[in-house]
């Protein structure tokens, strides 16, 4: 295996796709939004669901194998060696296994605490079910702010009742921003957590997308961190999205908690997809080193790009996730200049305006919370084939404006 996973498949090949990054715009769109990958499946992976399709292994989920595959990637890895199966949940998908978790240490009108500008589903999973969402704004640099973060954990405590609990929903990494989070910061939350007694949960959706130059730090590493809750899966790092399962994952103080966890939640996941991610941590490492190697190669690409397309747009250099963050704010779009022929409702500012102008379809900003107005997130898991022309046709754009 030597091939570069981001350059096996040409825009042609792609364009043939229903999944929603290849649908929801037009076909002389390039989407570079969502977060699907332009790979194809890694080839264990591809093996083990074609042979349950040829055996009709198409039943209900059930079995250890998940976790135990999460353990060893995450012993291997990480150094994370105390992964215990009897301490992880199988979850449908890592958001439904946020609400999930959350549902077990806070209850409705509760606090859940968050760092915008943040993955947007964090405000609408958490406020559907029935929490008040507070924000603790990441710094200049896009770093956890420990000092507004525990001014908003003690404004979510103050303004709870006497029986209320918080909750603080960690991204780790962090998404939009690519930012991998220090040792040192997440000693720094998790000495918050307990003496304002918060429990943590931690996104680690994107741990195993770790650029060269960084180390990831899962948080239920750290000291003070038993008592808190991890969400994993294989979806963005093996491109699974579509089929459905994660894993929660408990600290040895909050084994009992998730034992509490209602059965039927066990059913959400897909066997298909528990097939695919217990592969894609049991075997998928090779692939993914590969495919690390091409998102550095991309990484230092678009930053080319940006410098010689996008003149004042300052491109904020990701260290994990394949998620790049635009500050677009110097280029004069506004959230309400940005007129036109937009199909996506939540996109507006620099978003649309490239989408109407240069037929790129990025993420929005402002739907990140505080802090994303005037700014992008680009995917820039592709080609360099596409990434070079999407980030082109943004540059033409501009200069014709």
């Amino acid at each position: 295996m030597t091939s570069n996973p981001l350059e096996e498949l040409t825009l042609q090949q792609l364009q043939r796709r229903t999944s929603m990054k290849w649908r929801a715009h037009p076909a002389d769109v390039l989407p570079l939004w969502v977060a699907e990958m332009d790979v194809k499946l890694p080839p264990k992976v591809a093996e083990v669901l074609r042979r349950a399709i040829d055996i009709g292994d198409t039943g209900y989920p059930g079995g250890t194998a998940f976790g135990e595959a999460v353990s060893q990637f995450a012993s291997q890895h990480w150094h994370w060696d105390d992964v215990e199966v009897s301490r992880t949940a199988l979850v449908p998908d890592v958001m439904l296994g946020v609400v999930e978790v959350l549902r077990l240490v806070t209850n409705r009108g509760d606090a859940v605490v968050v760092n915008p500008p943040v993955y947007a589903p964090f405000y609408a999973f958490v406020s559907h079910d029935g929490r008040r969402v507070i924000e603790s704004p990441l710094d200049d640099n896009g770093r956890i702010d420990l000092d507004a973060l525990e001014d908003a954990l003690e404004r979510a405590r103050a303004g709870a009742g006497k029986d209320a609990k918080v909750a603080y929903l960690l991204c780790n990494p962090h998404n939009p921003t690519g930012s991998v989070h220090t040792v040192e910061e997440l000693r720094g939350v998790a000495e918050l957590a307990r003496r304002l007694d918060v429990r943590v949960v931690s996104d680690e959706i994107h741990a195993p997308v770790i650029l060269t130059g960084s180390r990831f730090t899962p948080f239920l590493t750290v000291p003070g961190a038993e008592n808190a809750f991890a969400l994993t899966s294989a979806s963005k790092a093996w491109n699974l999205s579509g089929l459905k399962a994660a894993l929660a994952i408990a600290g040895p103080e909050a084994a009992a908690d998730l034992q509490r966890m209602p059965e039927e939640v066990s059913h959400g996941p897909s066997h298909l997809g528990v097939l695919a991610h217990t592969e894609a941590f049991k075997t998928g490492s090779d692939w993914l080193d590969l495919l690390l190697q091409g998102l550095d190669a991309n990484r230092t690409l678009l930053g080319d790009l940006v410098a010689e397309h996008l003149p004042g747009v300052k491109y904020q250099w990701p260290q994990g996730t394949y998620l790049a963050w635009l500050d677009c704010r110097e280029l004069g779009i506004d959230e309400e200049a940005a007129d036109g022929l937009a199909v996506v409702a939540d996109l507006s500012g620099p978003a649309r305006w490239f989408l109407d102008h240069a037929r790129v379809a990025l993420s929005s900003g402002h739907v990140f919370g505080t802090g994303g107005a005037g700014h992008v997130r680009l995917n820039f898991a592709t080609s360099q084939t596409i990434l070079t022309e999407a980030v082109s046709r943004m540059g033409r754009a501009l200069t014709k404006s």
